[in-house]
C-alpha cells in the first residue's frame, strides 16, 4: 500500500517499522561480528514477538536457534530481511530476498559507494534491485533502525541496550555517530521514539522515513541530520506534509563551509547544495534550522513538550539577581518578549516572598528559598500559572546541594499541574543530585542559557511560521517542467530577453536594435531625450567590462561616435563575438530610484530560487539579498523586499522620497510567474538594476538563459 502526497508516491513503512516477522541473513555466533550483535540486540534486549528466522551459508544452528543455509529454504517470506554478510555477496542475498517476497531490508554491511569504484559499483547495482523484484532497502552503510517506543531493535550497535528510553521524537539521519550522539540524550531526558538512519540511500531516503513519522500520533516532533539531499522533491513533499499536520522538523544540515561540504562528499557522495540555498528552503518549508547538536537537541526537547499559539512570552524565575538580569537581557536581545504579569500573580509573589525580592518579570526570588525553600513551591507555581505566560526560563546559576536539589524537586512538582513548560538552564560545571532529579521529571535541563534562548527562538519562529502557513503552496522543483533534465543551454540578446519579459509583465525601457549606424540615428530620434547605446550580441553578456555600453547620447554625433567607439571595443575585446548591433534605449534618471537586483537561477537540487536585493555595481560587494524558492506570492514579494537592508533606502532615506514598493512587489510577482508558468525553461536570469523610483519599477538591463529540451 502506498500514500500519494500531491502526486508524489511514498512507501508505507509500517512493515519496515514493526515487522510481524524478522529474517537475520548472515545471523553468526562470532563474538563482535555484525551478525552476531544484531541477532543479539534482537534476541536479547528487543521486545520482539514475531517469528524469527536465521540464515548463514555455513551453519544449521546459530546461538541454539535452527539457521538457513539460503533464503529460498525459508517457509515463507517474512515481512523484514536484516542483512550482514558482506559487501561481495549482498545483492545476491538482497536479490534472492525480493523474489522470495521480503518486503523490506535493513543493510547494515559496508563498502558501497562510501567505498571505492568497486564498492559504487555494488551500489548501482543494488539500485536496481527494489524495480526489479519489489523489495525495499533501509541502507546500506548504516547502523539500523531502532523503534524504541516498540522495544525493536535492528541494529548491530553495541550502545542498543543502554540507549532505550522512549519518548515523542522521531530521529532520522544519514550518519550513524552523530544520530548515536542524540539518542544519548536520553541521559539528559530526551526520550527518542523512533531512530532511522539511511547510510547510503540505494532506495529509502531522509524522505520516506520523514514523510512516515508525520504520519505516526506518538511522533511529536522529527529531527533530522543531513549530510546531503538525494530526492529534493520528494524531501520538499515531506517537509510540506509535516507543515501541514502541524508537525515540527529541526534540521541539522552538515556541508556549510568548503570543508564540510568535502567531508559529506567524501562521506556518502550525496549533493551538497549551498548554505544559503538549503536555509532558504527549509524557511519556505517549514523547517527550523539549528546550527549544532546541542541546540537540535534543545529545540527538538522543547518543541515536544508543545508550541504557542501565538508569539510567546517569557517569565523568567530564579533566585540570583544577576542571573535573571542577564537572562532577560539576552531575551531582549534575541528579540523575545517578557510577559506582563496578571495583577493576581505579582499579589501572590508579594504575599509569598520576602519585600526585598523582585516580583515583576524578571522574578528574583532572592536566596532567601535556598534558607526558606518552603516558599520555593508557591512562588514558581504563581508564575506558571500566570494567564499571560507561555514558558517559564529557570536558570539555576550554581549547585548548591540540598538547596537545589529542593529547588528541583518543587520545579518537578509543579510541572506536573501546568500545561506551561518550565524550561531549567544548569548553569554550573558540577552536576548535583538536583540537575538528576529534573532528568528524571522529564524537564530536560539546558546546560546553557544561550542554547536556552535559541530553542526558545525556534519554538517561537515555529509557532509564527504555523500561523502564516500556505497549505496551497508546493515549490516548482516538484513540477515535471522543472524536475526534468533541463536539455541545451540558450542564451538570449539583451533586446529578445527584454521583449519576453516585457510580454510578462516586466517594465523594461523602450528600444530597438540598430544593425548599422544610420538606424540608430533614426532609432534615438524616435526615442527623443537622452538614450544609451549597447552592443547587441548574445555572446557578451558583461557589456560594460568591454567598453561595450555609452549613455547620456543627446546628438546624432554623439550616435554615431558611440556605433564607431562600441564595435571597435567589442571586436578587440571578442573578435569571434556574433554581433547583431546596436541596443539603442531610452535612458533612466538612475538619481530619481534606487538601484536593486533581480535574479533567478535554477539550483540543481531545489530548482529555480528567486533573489532581490541591492543593486548596481555594489550587488556582489554587499550582497544584501533575500531569497525565495519559486513560485513566490504577493505576501512572500513583501516579505522579500522587507528582508533587506535597502528596504530603508525604498521607504525613502534622509529626506530621499519613498519609492513604488508596490509596484516592486509585483515586479517580483511576474518575474516568478514568467519562470513557473511560461514556456521557457529558466536557467539564469540577471536583472540589473532594476530602478525602483516614486514613478514605478523598471528593469535597465537583462540576461536571460535557458534550457532547450535537447533535439
Amino acid at each position: 500500500m502506498k500514500d500519494e502526497t500531491q502526486g508524489m508516491m511514498f512507501q508505507n513503512l509500517d512493515l519496515l517499522m514493526e515487522p510481524r516477522s524478522v529474517v537475520v541473513v548472515g545471523a553468526s555466533d562470532r563474538p563482535a561480528s555484525l551478525g552476531q550483535r544484531a541477532l543479539t540486540n534482537l534476541i536479547e534486549h528487543s521486545k520482539f514477538q514475531g517469528e524469527l528466522f536465521l540464515v548463514n551459508a555455513t551453519k544449521d544452528e546459530v546461538m541454539g536457534r535452527r539457521s538457513y543455509r539460503r533464503v529460498e529454504d525459508l517457509p515463507y517470506a517474512p515481512d523484514l530481511a536484516v542483512v550482514a554478510v558482506p559487501a561481495n555477496v549482498a545483492n545476491d542475498v538482497l536479490e534472492a530476498c525480493g523474489k522470495k517476497g521480503i518486503r523490506f531490508a535493513v543493510v547494515l554491511t559496508s563498502g558501497f559507494g562510501e567505498a571505492g569504484e568497486e564498492g559504487k559499483r555494488l551500489e548501482a547495482r543494488m539500485r536496481q534491485i527494489p524495480g526489479e523484484t519489489g523489495i525495499r532497502i533501509y541502507g546500506p552503510n548504516c547502523p539500523g533502525l531502532t523503534n524504541t517506543n516498540k522495544g525493536l531493535g535492528f541494529t548491530f550497535s553495541p550502545s542498543f541496550e543502554h540507549d532505550r528510553m522512549t519518548g515523542p521524537i522521531g530521529l532520522v539521519t544519514q550518519g550513524g555517530g552523530l544520530g548515536r550522539t542524540f539518542l544519548q540524550a536520553c541521559d539528559r531526558g530526551v526520550g527518542i521514539g523512533l531512530w532511522c538512519s539511511s547510510g547510503n540511500e540505494a532506495d529509502l531516503t531522509v524522505s520516506d522515513y520523514i514523510h512516515h513519522m508525520v504520519s505516526m500520533p506518538e511522533i511529536r516532533v522529527i529531527v533530522t541530520l543531513l549530510e546531503g539531499i538525494n530526492d529534493p522533491p520528494r524531501f520538499a513533499q515531506a517537509a510540506l506534509k509535516a507543515a501541514a499536520h502541524g508537525k515540527p522538523i529541526v534540521a541539522l544540515k552538515v556541508g556549510k563551509s568548503e570543508y564540510g561540504i568535502k567531508a559529506t562528499q567524501s562521506h556518502t557522495a550525496a549533493l551538497s547544495g549551498t548554505a544559503e540555498i538549503n536555509s532558504t528552503a527549509f524557511r519556505q518549508l517549514g523547517i527550523i534550522e539549528v546550527d549544532d547538536i546541542d541546540e537540535l537537541i534543545d529545540t527538538a526537547a522543547l518543541l515536544a513538550r508543545g508550541v504557542p499559539k501565538k508569539d510567546a512570552r517569557v517569565a523568567v524565575y530564579s533566585f540570583s539577581g544577576g542571573t535573571v538580569a542577564l537572562a532577560a537581557d539576552m531575551l531582549g536581545l534575541a528579540g523575545l518578549a517578557l510577559a506582563e504579569f496578571d495583577p493576581a500573580t505579582g499579589a501572590k509573589l508579594r504575599e509569598l516572598l520576602p519585600s526585598y525580592a523582585a516580583f515583576d518579570n524578571p522574578v528574583d526570588t532572592t536566596a532567601e528559598i535556598l534558607v526558606n525553600p518552603e516558599i520555593s513551591f508557591g512562588s514558581l507555581l504563581a508564575v506558571a500559572r500566570d494567564p499571560n505566560v507561555d514558558v517559564v526560563l529557570y536558570p539555576i546559576p550554581m549547585e548548591y546541594g540540598a538547596t537545589t536539589r529542593a529547588a528541583a524537586e518543587n520545579m518537578v512538582k509543579v510541572q506536573a499541574q501546568v500545561d506551561t513548560p518550565i524550561m531549567p538552564v544548569w548553569l554550573s560545571d558540577r552536576l548535583g543530585e538536583g540537575f538528576q532529579i529534573m532528568v528524571a521529571g522529564g524537564l530536560v535541563p539546558v546546560r546553557s542559557l544561550g542554547k536556552a534562548i535559541k530553542a526558545l527562538q525556534c519554538w517561537n519562529n515555529f509557532s509564527k511560521r504555523q500561523r502564516g502557513f500556505d497549505a496551497d503552496w508546493l515549490p516548482a522543483i516538484c513540477t515535471e517542467k522543472h524536475h526534468a533534465e533541463q536539455g541545451v543551454r540558450k542564451v538570449y540578446g539583451e533586446s529578445e530577453g527584454k521583449a519576453l519579459l516585457a510580454g510578462a509583465g516586466v517594465r523594461v525601457p523602450f528600444g530597438r536594435v540598430a544593425r548599422n549606424a544610420q538606424q540608430a540615428v533614426v532609432i534615438a530620434a524616435e526615442i527623443g531625450g537622452a538614450v544609451v547605446a549597447k552592443i547587441a550580441s548574445a555572446d557578451i553578456l558583461h557589456k560594460s567590462d568591454i567598453g561595450g555600453v555609452m549613455v547620456g547620447l543627446r546628438t546624432e554625433a554623439e550616435v554615431r561616435a558611440a556605433w564607431d567607439s562600441i564595435m571597435a571595443s567589442a571586436q578587440k575585446a571578442c573578435p569571434q563575438a556574433d554581433i547583431d548591433g546596436l541596443l539603442i534605449e531610452q535612458m533612466a534618471d538612475l538619481k530619481q530610484g534606487v538601484e536593486t537586483f533581480i535574479g533567478v537561477h535554477c539550483d540543481p537540487l531545489f530548482g529555480p530560487i528567486l533573489t532581490f536585493g541591492l543593486g548596481g555595481i555594489y550587488v556582489e560587494l554587499f550582497k544584501d539579498v533575500s531569497r525565495r524558492l519559486l513560485p513566490i506570492t504577493p505576501r512572500d514579494a513583501a516579505e522579500m523586499i522587507r528582508e533587506t537592508r535597502c528596504h530603508e533606502l525604498l521607504k525613502g532615506f534622509r529626506g530621499s522620497p519613498a519609492t513604488d514598493i508596490a509596484a516592486l512587489e509585483k515586479m517580483l510577482v511576474a518575474v516568478s510567474n514568467f519562470v513557473v508558468q511560461g514556456n521557457h525553461r529558466i536557467q539564469e536570469m540577471d536583472l540589473n538594476p532594476v530602478i525602483v523610483s516614486a514613478a514605478g519599477v523598471m528593469a535597465l538591463d537583462a540576461v536571460l538563459i535557458t534550457a532547450q529540451p535537447a533535439p
